[in-house]
């Protein structure tokens, strides 16, 4: 009786997490489709292609969910002053802008600012851009950081070959 009731809820957890993967997956194409016109704006203007801006915001908002993005409109993790204050009385560090378009220019124009910037500006090799931003410092964890964003990258390549055919 103890094993079935292991097995049970091993198979319970195993189902939950599968379910919440691909919810993830949905949500983060839906998050994509929806910032792709600015991204691709953006692109034409900084020469950044429009599958780093697209992964990096995927991964740093949570697909858009995240806190940072919901109260803040910040979609890539960028430090700096904000407004509010939660229940605790603690402040994020994490930049406000009034609204997510501005979260999006400012991450070009912190990109434009970084070293490697003029050498791979209107590079279409969007793994280049990953690993060069990676080892800027652009994360506190930069091989998980790295792996997350290329595994989105990876999907939106794939979703942009299917959408060619």
């Amino acid at each position: 009786m103890n094993v079935m009731y292991r097995m049970m809820r091993r198979c319970l957890l195993v189902s939950g997490l599968l379910a919440m993967v691909i919810i993830a997956r949905a949500q983060n194409s839906s998050y994509i489709n929806n910032h792709k016109f600015i991204a691709t704006v953006l692109s034409n203007y900084y020469g950044i292609p429009a599958p780093v801006i697209l992964s990096i915001a995927t991964i740093e908002s949570s697909g858009g969910e995240g806190p940072a993005a919901k109260v803040l409109n910040n979609h890539f993790g960028i430090e700096g002053e904000n407004y509010i204050v939660n229940r605790r009385g603690h402040k994020s560090r994490y930049k406000q802008y009034s609204n997510e378009i501005s979260s999006y220019i400012d991450f070009c124009k912190l990109v434009t600012h970084k070293r490697f910037y003029n050498r791979l500006k209107d590079n279409d090799d969007c793994r280049l851009w990953v690993k060069a931003l990676s080892h800027a410092g652009y994360s506190e964890l930069p091989e998980q950081w790295e792996q997350k964003v290329m595994s989105v990258l990876d999907r939106i390549e794939h979703e942009s070959d299917v959408a060619s055919r």
